[in-house]
């Protein structure tokens, strides 16, 4: 069983003065031409009318014809394209209730990025070659392509911290699926600590947010004193968004080798399904949930799964795993988020966050072998409790 997988290599790159004119231009035509399709299409929307990608790009050849507009020729065609089928796959995801209804991009808030077609760069011997550009991107080049492998999209992006991207996505022919083992794992969230597992385990909470939040705290309240608009707010506003870089670096590479790990190491991941946007609306707890990333460890740990022909399933988010007994299946009428360790009637004394992850694998198992809800002593509202991750395959 092979895997047909694209990936997405993402470096950094030192672009020249005239490179970086060149794509804030194109940034700023990217977002002209998406906000000037969806107004359009909203518009016809409130007439009741569908207006799909071919229609917007005979708009976009009409604008260009225009004075106002002219200016939209000096930069690659190709990204202004693109932006309109983004906006026919937000519209899509829109229409069949996956997403909201797609926002207009602001200039100061939204992500600034073009992405390039093989028809408007050029990649050969390790150099990329942007259209409208006679010279090279200077790429930090911190890990190779796979060999024999050339880039089908470039997506070239700049962050608020002032920082410029370079995302090559290519297929990766050695991500192959690993050998099959017997072995599964219950992976409980936490706040004292990040994970804690079924084995006993517990993976510490890193608290990346904790470590810079003085520095933090000072160049916002710097920024706040600044004038809106001025050379020194500007400044100012960079260096805010600098620590919120390195915290997010630090989190994302933490996050990255310990789901690397139990991918590796377990055939079944057994995980909660929370809802960290309802969590979140906890003023009190927030800040940690925003900083433990679960979200974003979920999303890893399927990918990767994905990729390495591994298990994932979700388990409930109201299966009571803290408060049931993994040794007798006894459940708790009350378990106060203060008791980190208690005792059952049948004697078992247990770690409160151990003993949710050996639960969450017991009830990973009976979905894994039958299908079955997993609520017990409980009736299970909306269906079944458990649900599999299922991980796409193609047979050679």
């Amino acid at each position: 069983m092979t895997t047909h997988v694209k990936r997405a290599y993402r470096y950094r790159f030192c672009p020249t003065d005239a490179q970086a004119a060149e794509l804030s231009r194109t940034f700023g035509c990217v977002r002209k031409v998406y906000n000037m399709a969806l107004a359009a299409r909203t518009e016809a929307w409130t007439r009741q009318e569908r207006v799909n990608y071919n229609q917007t790009s005979a708009m976009l050849t009409a604008w260009k014809k225009t004075g106002e507009l002219a200016y939209l020729n000096e930069v690659s065609s190709v990204p202004l394209q693109q932006a309109l089928r983004h906006l026919q796959t937000a519209f899509a995801n829109f229409f069949g209730k996956r997403a909201r209804y797609p926002r207009f991009k602001s200039r100061k808030k939204s992500r600034k990025s073009a992405e390039y077609t093989t028809s408007a760069f050029r990649f050969r011997d390790g150099e990329l070659r942007l259209a409208k550009m006679s010279e090279p991107l200077r790429i930090v080049w911190s890990r190779p392509l796979p060999e024999g492998v050339s880039p089908s999209t470039v997506t070239v992006s700049q962050d608020a911290a002032g920082r410029w991207f370079v995302s090559m996505l290519c297929e990766d022919p050695g991500i192959r699926h690993l050998p099959a083992t017997d072995a599964a794992v219950g992976i409980d969230a936490g706040l004292d600590h990040l994970l804690a597992l079924s084995t006993g385990e517990k993976i510490a909470n890193p608290r990346h947010e904790r470590r810079d939040r003085a520095a933090l705290a000072k160049a916002q309240r710097r920024l706040a004193k600044k004038e809106k608009g001025s050379a020194n707010g500007v400044k100012a506003r960079r260096k805010v968004a600098r620590i919120h870089a390195r915290i997010a670096d630090r989190r994302r590479d933490s996050l990255h080798q310990i789901t690397t790990r139990l991918v590796r190491e377990n055939q079944t991941l057994v995980i909660e399904d929370l809802s960290v946007r309802n969590m979140v609306k906890n003023r009190k707890l927030a800040r940690v949930i925003s900083d433990a990333a679960w979200r974003e460890f979920r999303s890893m740990l399927e990918y990767k799964a994905n990729w390495y022909g591994r298990e994932v399933i979700a388990v409930d988010r109201w299966f009571p795993s803290s408060k049931l007994c993994s040794a007798c299946g006894t459940l708790q009428d009350k378990m106060p988020l203060n008791v980190r360790t208690w005792t059952c009637g049948c004697g078992a004394t247990h770690d409160r966050d151990v003993n949710a992850a050996k639960n969450l694998l017991a009830a990973g198992r009976a979905v894994a072998a039958c299908g079955a809800g997993v609520r017990p002593q409980r009736s299970s509202p909306g269906g079944q409790s458990a649900m599999k991750q299922e991980v796409s395959r193609r047979e050679p």
